[in-house]
């Protein structure tokens, strides 16, 4: 018989062990196709006044993408505009296999919960990593490398979170108990690959939150409302989508100013631009964001990005060109070489930019003369200086070359991985440093314009 004294200490053990079960952290994931605000149900969107915002963000271990953005942008209270969005989200760089991200709260908190956001359309979308927490006092290593066990020098492991089955779309996951989650003042992401099977496998995280149990109210983002028009073509071969939820004052322009330009021109692209076997995507999107800094606009698949700021400035000025521009990104489709050639060669980068401003400067806009040289650019010249130079030498060059369609057979050697600068020879009977100088000269006999 077990004395009664020696029976309560057992029972007390057995209920303090029960307690410690029931708190610890709970790992709550949810995953949709995507949507403005990160809100998926039951979890709710991420704050901008949340513990983090004031960290200090730090990669420990692994390199960042080239293309992604910031730390900053973890803890900035904002999230994408869509699902690839890579200034917008963190990212490691290809064929990083671990990493670790360490964020320092400045003081140590009663840390009620930890929220991670991802989003995109395909392998990036999913998180895989490991949580581990700190206080941050003695044998603690505030940066432990990769090979180093982050319990062996300080850390406390929270949980593991693994949300690859998911699929690609947006992810929200939360690590929180009833109870705080224990008094910390550091925090360390184990980063793992969202897939093994793909070398670009990083997840796209797009916001982190870290709830200070006694901390103000939090200030949770909201979803705007989305304003998204449909534009079919008048013969219904083409739509066009226009997203004016980030820039709702443009939303009359794009209809009454931008729309009848893209009707117009994108089948008139599309005509420029044939080649064997190739279809031009029938669906685009024409969103407006505000978070694009400096870039105008750009082209990825069939989305065109567009400069909110830029475009309130430039309506009057370069706006439609500059969408003509990115259309002819959209209909160049040189992605489709890796899928229909075994080695395909890269086509530079002065003609992927020089056919849409050769298109847009001599075709659509002739008459504002953007792409001609002047007295002031004539001589430092380079035909392979892209954009509107190398759309000036492309212009001359079939100018000089009538019957030969130089700029479709330019396209469908970018677009089957075939180019080659011997074309140019084959073409025309000069190489590319027989035409430069040609070029050169012949620009030069004509009044160059005044800048």
């Amino acid at each position: 018989m077990i004395p009664l004294r020696r029976l309560a200490v057992i029972l007390s053990l057995l209920a303090i062990c029960q307690v410690s079960a029931e708190e610890k952290p709970l790992v709550t994931t949810r995953h949709s196709a995507g949507g403005a605000g990160f809100k998926i149900e039951p979890l709710l969107p991420p704050a901008s006044n949340d513990a983090a915002t004031g960290a200090t963000f730090a990669l420990v271990d692994g390199k960042r993408d080239p293309n992604s953005g910031s730390l900053d942008v973890l803890h900035d209270g904002k999230v994408p505009a869509s699902d690839d969005d890579p200034a917008a989200n963190f990212f490691l760089a290809g064929g990083t296999k671990s990493a670790r991200l360490t964020v320092d709260l400045g003081r140590s908190i009663a840390v009620q919960s930890v929220a991670t956001c991802s989003w995109h359309g395909g392998v990036r979308g999913p998180q895989h990593y490991q949580l581990y927490a700190a206080d941050g006092t003695k044998e603690f290593n505030p940066a432990p490398a990769a090979g180093t066990d982050p319990a062996a020098c300080g850390w406390q492991l929270l949980a593991t979170v693994d949300t690859r089955p998911a699929g690609p779309g947006q992810h929200i996951v939360s690590i929180s108990a009833p109870a705080p989650l224990g008094q910390f003042r550091h925090l360390l992401f184990d980063l793992k690959p969202s897939s093994d099977r793909d070398v670009f496998g990083q997840t796209f995280f797009s916001e982190i939150d870290i709830v200070d149990a006694a901390g103000p109210p939090l200030q949770r983002l909201q979803a705007p409302e989305r304003i998204l028009k449909a534009y079919p073509s008048p013969d219904h071969k083409y739509k066009f989508m226009v997203d004016a939820t980030a820039a709702p004052d443009l939303a009359e322009w794009a209809e009454q100013k931008l729309i009848p330009v893209v009707h117009e021109w994108y089948p008139k692209i599309i005509a420029l631009l044939p080649s064997d076997g190739y279809t031009a995507p029938v669906e685009v999107m024409l969103q407006f964001k505000d978070d694009m800094k400096g870039v105008p606009a750009y082209a990825a698949g069939n989305q065109v990005s567009l400069n909110a700021a830029w475009f309130r400035r430039e309506l009057e000025r370069e706006a439609r060109g500059s969408v003509v521009h990115e259309l002819v990104h959209v209909v160049q489709g040189y992605g489709r070489a890796r899928l229909t050639n075994a080695r395909p060669a890269r086509p530079p980068g002065w003609i992927v930019e020089g056919i849409p401003d050769y298109i847009r400067w001599f075709l659509y806009e002739p008459q504002t003369r953007g792409a001609d040289l002047t007295a002031r650019n004539i001589e430092r010249a380079k035909y392979d200086d892209s954009y509107r130079i190398s759309a000036n030498f492309l212009d001359w060059v079939h100018t000089a070359h009538p019957g030969k369609d130089l700029i479709r057979q330019l396209n469908t050697a970018c677009r089957e991985g075939k180019y080659s600068p011997d074309l140019w020879k084959e073409w025309t009977g000069q190489t590319l440093e027989e035409l430069a100088p040609a070029w050169k000269k012949a620009r030069t006999e004509q009044p160059p314009r005044q800048p």
